[in-house]
């Protein structure tokens, strides 16, 4: 259930003035959510703190966690109009009451709460919008008597993620933070920027590789990337890959675990298909922009990177929602059609240098501090807080 780690030391256990001991509260739907723990994991133990990282889907009882992450699966793959209606219900902030994911979340509390008890946790790092429901849940119950702070993934931040019982949001954006402070008034909220690992916004030496790669593949086309998540969810991945290939660039698809999308892609004439890439800061640094549909950890990774983003045929619900944000905020562009797609690739791919480097220093401005030291910073203050709901939260 934890993450491989040294044996967890007890509450009281001698440590180092100031460490504190993280636990990360994840998700396993996609790989965005587990690959931000991770990073957070590291940079804890990095800081002097002890770390570990658990999967809600495996704290919920009676293979819940399994059957919601299937559901979720099939419905981005194969019906997404399905997750755009449950977006739509309980997810998107609206003028009226809306569904709390409490009831779900609860099904978690005990296993949680022995998971706090037994690692000797001090602070609690929700990093999905359902851990986000459980930790305030028990905060304000005062079953969880150790801060939560939550890290809001989310460039366009849906009601999912805050409950007032949570004592603190880190989010993306100002903008974001905004609107956690204007959906639950008293919160708070402060600005960090994502979190991605160091090597994606150092020199890359394997990104040679890919360029030969792509070189001996295609000769003297533009390699661009098309995101399609782990799960390879992605609509029209083949029409835009054709379009691509067809303008004169080389389509590289990140097919995720999706064999069958990987199998379909492999057929495109001039489209190099990818299944599950270990080098992800090698291949960001080698092409020369990144199609992307869900605005998530890929996109931020390629901020990072100094890669250009364009945001095209978002995938429904909170995908949309981040894509539309991300591109409001300047931080990437949109094509709503592939013609304004192949003329905004035009343009990114034979840029000059100088163009190049203020396009990805506005990119990298979004990253502002470290969301693990600010994490920790908040917990000391934070501790020993009574939670207070607000009404309809519960």
């Amino acid at each position: 259930m934890l993450s491989s780690s040294p044996a967890p030391h007890h509450r009281g256990a001698a440590r180092r003035a100031g460490a504190r001991r993280v636990l990360v509260l994840s998700a396993s739907m996609g790989a965005g959510h587990d690959t931000v723990a991770r990073e957070l994991v590291r940079r804890a133990r990095a800081q002097g703190h002890e770390a570990d990282t658990v999967d809600l889907m495996r704290l919920l009882p009676y293979g819940t966690g399994s059957g919601l992450r299937a559901f979720y699966r099939t419905s981005v793959r194969h019906a997404p109009w399905v997750y755009d209606g449950l977006y739509r219900a309980f997810l998107r902030p609206g003028d009226h009451t809306r569904p709390s994911g409490v009831p779900l979340a609860r099904l978690a509390a005990d296993g949680l709460e022995r998971l706090v008890a037994r690692t000797g946790a001090d602070l609690v790092v929700p990093v999905f919008h359902l851990a986000a429901q459980l930790t305030g849940h028990l905060r304000t119950l005062g079953r969880l008597r150790v801060p939560s702070v939550v890290f809001v993934l989310d460039f366009a931040v849906h009601r999912q993620w805050l409950h007032p019982g949570n004592d603190a949001c880190l989010c993306l954006t100002d903008q974001a933070a905004d609107d956690v402070r204007r959906v639950v008034p008293g919160t708070y909220a402060e600005t960090t920027g994502p979190v991605v690992a160091p090597e994606f916004s150092a020199p890359a030496p394997a990104a040679d590789d890919w360029r030969k790669r792509f070189e001996r593949y295609a000769p003297g086309r533009s390699p661009v990337l098309l995101s399609a998540g782990s799960w390879g969810a992605a609509a029209g991945i083949g029409e835009t890959a054709r379009l691509l290939a067809g303008a004169g660039h080389l389509p590289v698809v990140l097919c995720g675990r999706n064999q069958a999308l990987r199998s379909r892609t492999a057929r495109l004439p001039g489209t190099l298909a990818l299944d599950w890439v270990t080098d992800m800061p090698g291949l960001l640094h080698a092409v020369r922009a990144l199609v992307d549909n869900a605005a998530g950890q890929t996109a931020v990774q390629a901020l990072a990177a100094g890669l250009p983003v364009v945001g095209h045929r978002p995938l429904p619900g909170h995908g949309a929602d981040g894509v539309r944000r991300m591109a409001e905020l300047g931080f990437s562009e949109a094509a709503d059609d592939g013609t304004t797609l192949l003329d905004v690739l035009d343009r990114l791919v034979t840029e000059g240098p100088a163009e190049r480097e203020r396009r990805a220093a506005r990119g990298r401005a979004v990253f502002r501090a470290d969301v693990l030291e600010r994490a920790v910073a908040l917990a000391g203050p934070l501790a020993g807080r009574s939670a207070v709901p607000s009404p309809g939260q519960e």
